[in-house]
């Protein structure tokens, strides 16, 4: 018999403080007191966690997740989720999923009901539908009235009529150039007026957690980068990158631009920086840093060479420590433990003030 690792806490059961530790990104409030409650009620980590993602992939008024989530270039929405199971280092993923409104669910399926990883596109579609997931339509009319406002404002040369050249009769009024939201804010939210900017959405619900006993497990779900190319993936779908967990040490996640998280392996980094010693928080301020030192193009920068996107990485360690670290200042995220269900503070490398 092969020798067991004698690293980290592997093989052994430790107590998380508190019991259960559930920690999300800043729309997932509602998952980790849910999550929390179905934990302590008895309930399977995993499902307790898929459970508190679907509350927000059926919220419409998420624009980057699930029902409701802006589309892709041809008005379609394609969805991306993926969860992994600490105790048996097994994962799940679906990608560029269509029809669909819960991804994360069927990302369940995959890891339970599969001997694969991954399944995208209509092969995963084929598969929901297997599973008994039923099709429905998920572009809700606010997105699409959205993507319309971006298709029209892409070309003012095209056959679309932009915001400024929209015919008005009667009204009197030319409302201004609309423009892209800012990359430190990427969606305004609100209701959409003419003169609103265009939103650009890069948003994520993740949603890590530990059992009483120690068990990790991590999900990430999304609708992806808004406008996007169909058949995009971005990090949410891929294990190591958006989502990652190791019972041995804990589980961490991301949100944000996903190329950034994929090109610095986000979520397995900053378990491993975790095994080496570094805290919830430092190992997130750890990975942010090397994404920031590895971000080259001019494209991706602002005036002062920082990054002009953003990520927010969370982490969640075995012994129910937790933290969060963000490129730039304003992200929260969101923790349910003994002390309660709250919204706390990321740490971040840059001040947007």
């Amino acid at each position: 018999m092969a020798a067991q690792p004698e690293a980290g806490n592997a093989g052994k059961k430790v107590e998380a403080a508190g019991g259960p530790v559930l920690v999300a990104s800043g729309n997932g409030l509602r998952c980790t007191s849910l999550a929390r409650e179905m934990v302590l009620g008895g309930s399977n980590l995993l499902d307790a966690i898929v459970a508190g993602v679907k509350i927000v992939e059926d919220d419409p008024n998420d624009w980057s997740v699930g029902y409701g989530g802006l589309p892709n270039e041809e008005g379609v929405v394609e969805l991306d989720a993926s969860i992994m199971d600490g105790p048996l280092h097994r994962a799940g993923s679906v990608g560029a999923l269509r029809n669909i409104k819960n991804p994360a669910a069927v990302a369940l399926q995959v890891l339970r009901r599969t001997d694969h990883v991954m399944l995208v596109g209509e092969g995963a579609l084929k598969f929901a539908r297997a599973m008994g997931f039923k099709e429905e339509e998920l572009l809700t009319e606010e997105a699409r009235k959205e993507w319309l406002r971006w298709k029209a404002n892409l070309n003012k040369e095209d056959k679309w009529l932009d915001d400024d050249q929209v015919i008005r009769a009667g009204e009197g009024y030319t409302p201004r150039r609309t423009g892209e939201a800012s990359p430190h804010n990427a969606d305004p939210g609100g209701p959409i007026r003419p003169d609103s900017p265009i939103r650009h959405t890069t948003g994520t619900v993740h949603v890590s957690g530990v059992t009483g006993m120690g068990d990790v497990g991590s999900c990430t779900s999304t609708s992806g980068l808004s406008w996007k190319l169909p058949g995009r993936l971005g990090d949410s779908p891929i294990v190591g990158a958006g989502m990652y967990c190791d019972n041995a040490v804990g589980a961490a996640g991301a949100t944000g631009r996903g190329e950034a998280v994929i090109q610095v392996c986000g979520a397995f980094s900053i378990v491993q920086h975790m095994e080496a010693g570094l805290s919830p928080t430092e190992a997130c301020l750890a990975v942010a840093k090397r994404m920031v030192d590895r971000t080259r193009e001019k494209r991706l920068l602002d005036e002062k060479g920082r990054p002009a996107f953003n990520v927010t990485f969370y982490a969640v360690r075995k012994d129910g420590s937790h933290g969060s670290a963000s490129v730039w200042s304003g992200s929260r995220y969101a923790v349910s433990d003994g002390k309660g269900n709250r919204m706390e503070d990321s740490a971040f490398l840059f001040s947007k003030d």
